[in-house]
């Protein structure tokens, strides 16, 4: 290429997003970023606006789904590069790789991105002739649909400007707030974008439970539950000064406790 490669980056974790177009423009200074967008939505506006010669795109967005944006593309003639980002290591990984489409495991992993630049960079020198990615396309999709998915092992919180990996059994408890949820460790207190109604239904829930509307509690770290008197009941928690409380909904949880 004679101009320098343009791309775009779409994922709804505004975090996570600004990470890999930090790296990108780390490893890839001539590179352009030429747009970002948090849904499908927009990642396929902005591919129609700007044209870039690569498009990074996280598979489950709001609005389309990665795979819907690249699909639209590719059937109006105007696909770029896709590198699919994704939390799951199991969409169908062998069609990216057999279809010489890339894709990035969340969390981001640096030597992984570096290889996935070299790769688009000789792809980019020396394009191959188009591909038909409808066949990738509709496999992911039908792994996409019927796979419910996996419990979570850590949950990426933000602290200040950083992204921290928290394992899922250091988590003692999740909090509900005006606009986050922070989770509650022995070492302090973070914050996730992840509703909590949305969080519980990926949460183990043979360790954890929901003990409030806006209240979840990992039961390994329950050291005791005594009534209050009035309906409710106290939770003890190892690892945390505070008290919960199980309002009357949740009660029969801890009843043989």
């Amino acid at each position: 290429m004679t101009r320098p490669a343009r791309a775009i980056v779409a994922d709804d974790e505004p975090l996570l997003r600004a990470e890999l177009v930090d790296e990108l423009r780390r490893l890839w200074p001539e590179l352009q970023i030429v747009a970002e967008a948090a849904d499908g939505d927009a990642a396929l506006a902005a591919c129609q606006t700007h044209q870039p010669d690569i498009a990074f795109l996280d598979i489950r967005m709001p609005g389309q789904s990665g795979m819907a944006v690249a699909q639209a593309l590719v059937a109006a003639g105007k696909a770029p590069l896709f590198v699919f980002v994704t939390a799951y290591d199991n969409f169908a990984i062998e069609a990216f790789e057999r279809e010489a489409v890339d894709y990035l495991l969340k969390p981001l992993n640096v030597e992984r991105l570096a290889q996935t630049l070299g790769k688009l960079q000789k792809r980019l020198s020396a394009p191959a002739p188009a591909q038909d990615l409808s066949a990738l396309i509709a496999a992911v999709q039908r792994q996409i649909a019927p796979q419910p998915a996996a419990h979570l092992n850590w949950v990426r919180a933000a602290v200040g400007e950083t992204v921290k990996l928290i394992p899922i059994a250091d988590v003692i408890y999740f909090a509900a707030t005006d606009k986050y949820v922070a989770v509650f460790t022995q070492e302090g207190e973070s914050l996730i974008r992840t509703p909590l109604k949305d969080l519980i239904d990926q949460l183990n829930p043979a360790d954890f439970q929901q003990v409030h509307r806006g209240m979840i509690v990992n039961l390994r770290h329950v050291q005791s539950a005594r009534p209050d008197g009035n309906g409710r009941v106290l939770l003890k928690l190892a690892g945390r000064p505070e008290t919960l409380t199980v309002s009357r909904s949740y009660v029969h949880l801890f009843r043989q406790m």
